[in-house]
């Protein structure tokens, strides 16, 4: 039997009759992308490994297409592209991620098509059942899916509090923000060098009525962290979030290569 109780039903008529989230100024950029391919690991918070993934970056003029997988070792997987433009500010053109597998309880297709407003979203219900949305929704210039540690390596860390705009499978698309602080510098470091990160909080906001009532039904998403590596040329260090509605928070680090030991000893 399908989970959509009458609250829930109540929960979702009032998020169709909100307005969408409120509107900020696009990111200006200030470090451009270039083409890269970074390793990922994903983790629990109480750090057992779950995923290994890749960051790939292609870039042509000023299109990049950002691309990041996590392969999970319960056969799982997770593939998000976002393709945007980086001129005097960011723009997301297109987005796209799926979702599948024992990690993902609720198997997930959603794509964004900005210049045309459209969202589609293609999942299984709580009774297996394949379901198909396909809207029009008015989505802002500033629209950050996938983008989220691109913006974060080009805001003023000193400036007042931002907002990003998302759009969110819920299953049903919708448009929330994403109210951003820096609340400070956190040591780590590589090798024997000592670094700092920026760490930035995420807080996701529902507004209206439904921002009310989602504590309520245990829909309140959880807050995310993100830390920059900042300096002359800013860098992804680790994030702290959920990849899915609904999901666990996860985290991701950066990681680098692991050479076999006979090999090293060889050398």
């Amino acid at each position: 039997m399908s989970s959509f109780t009458p609250v829930a039903a109540s929960v979702a008529l009032l998020i169709l009759l909100l307005p969408d989230a409120s509107r900020g100024e696009r990111v200006a950029v200030k470090h451009t992308e270039g083409s890269a391919h970074g390793f990922l690991v994903l983790r629990t918070l109480d750090g057992s490994a779950i995923a290994d993934g890749d960051l790939v970056q292609t870039t042509h003029g000023s299109r990049v297409t950002k691309r990041m997988v996590f392969r999970f070792k319960d056969g799982s997987a997770f593939d998000e592209t976002a393709i945007f433009t980086e001129e005097k500010t960011f723009r997301l053109l297109t987005y796209r991620t799926t979702q599948k597998g024992p990690s993902f309880p609720h198997p997930l297709d959603m794509s964004i098509d900005v210049s045309n407003q459209r969202v589609t979203v293609r999942y299984t219900d709580d009774d297996g059942e394949t379901k198909l949305v396909d809207e029009r929704l008015d989505l802002p210039p500033d629209l950050a899916n996938g983008l989220v540690a691109v913006l974060l390596k080009n805001v003023d860390r000193s400036a007042t509090l931002q907002s990003l705009p998302i759009v969110a499978a819920t299953p049903k698309p919708r448009l929330i923000k994403l109210e951003v602080a820096a609340v400070g510098e956190e040591s780590f470091s590589t090798g024997l060098v000592a670094r700092k990160a920026v760490h930035y909080v995420l807080k996701p906001v529902i507004g209206g009525v439904a921002g009310l009532v989602a504590p309520l039904v245990g829909r309140n998403p959880p807050t995310s962290h993100v830390w920059i590596l900042g300096g002359l040329s800013p860098a992804f260090v680790k994030s702290e979030q959920p990849l899915a509605a609904g999901g666990p928070v996860w985290r991701i680090e950066a990681v680098s290569p692991v050479w076999p030991r006979a090999l090293a000893q060889k050398r």
